[in-house]
């Protein structure tokens, strides 16, 4: 078709094959859309289309993405505000009969329906980090990063040490929203098993896990990671486990964790076993 309708926030252009969503910049816009940037979403991950009347005379028009067809609305389950619905387009109500008629001839060209086997819509565009209230989440495509924080971390969390964690040995990835109580990114392996699996520890306790809280993690930084980290899963075969050891350290930053694990010893949170180990573990990554 290769036409565009703008609304607020956005403007669709409608193609032969897909439809280009390209989000606004400005102080207005949502962040999560900022970050964004632009998304292709081809038709056949498209399962229908909607026209509704919205608050203060607008209208929404919006796809619906097939289920399993984009990583980002996979890992965001259905937790999204409808303010931060990538999928929707808000125009004034004078643009209904408009929006209207975009509406018919994207039904006229949809074929597919029922979820897909695979991922339809690009995940977004590595390499991504954020900071959590109790450490900072990298991914390069390839392998996801926790760097504990010494001031937010658990001390179970500083026992484990950083993690590292290779695409191919993740099953998942749990999201739970930032703007709700618990918000937290959990990283969900394959040599664990059953549904609860990976699930039974609290966030701040497991070291797969980086735990949110008052702006940490927001929405539009944690959610296109845990969707590019989805997408790479899904994508990759089993591999080798990442060594314990892994890449030399800073001494500088050894030093500052062998401080903090004397700290956690002095006050009874480690025992003498458990101090002597974790030390030596340190000592070794010089």
């Amino acid at each position: 078709m290769g036409d565009v309708l703008a609304g607020f926030h956005a403007a669709w252009e409608f193609e032969s094959d897909s439809v280009l969503i390209r989000y606004e910049r400005g102080i207005r816009t949502p962040k999560l859309f900022q970050a964004l940037g632009e998304r292709r979403v081809p038709l056949d991950a498209i399962a229908g289309v909607t026209l509704t009347r919205g608050k203060r005379g607008t209208v929404v028009l919006r796809v619906e993405p097939r289920p399993g067809a984009d990583p980002l609305m996979e890992a965001a389950a259905g937790q999204l505000k409808d303010s931060g619905d990538p999928y929707r387009l808000v125009l004034p109500a004078d643009r209904e009969v408009l929006a209207e008629y975009y509406a018919d001839e994207l039904r006229s060209l949809l074929t597919e329906s029922g979820p897909a086997e695979r991922f339809l819509v690009e995940p977004p565009k590595g390499p991504l980090s954020f900071k959590a209230y109790d450490g900072k989440a990298s991914f390069d495509g390839r392998t996801v990063n926790f760097r504990w924080f010494w001031t937010g971390a658990s001390s179970a969390k500083w026992k484990a040490g950083d993690q590292s964690f290779s695409v191919g040995e993740l099953n998942g990835v749990e999201w739970r929203s930032p703007e709700v109580f618990e918000g937290h990114l959990r990283l969900l392996r394959r040599d664990e098993s059953g549904a609860g699996a990976g699930a039974a520890a609290q966030a701040d306790q497991d070291p797969a896990a980086v735990v949110f809280g008052l702006g940490y993690g927001p929405v539009h930084e944690s959610l296109p990671f845990a969707a590019a980290v989805l997408a790479a899963v899904r994508t990759s075969s089993p591999v080798a486990a990442v060594s314990a050891a892994g890449p030399r350290r800073d001494p500088a930053d050894i030093a500052e964790r062998i401080r903090h694990l004397g700290e956690l010893h002095q006050a009874g949170l480690v025992t003498d076993e458990e101090f002597s180990v974790k030390k030596a573990e340190l000592l070794a990554e010089l």
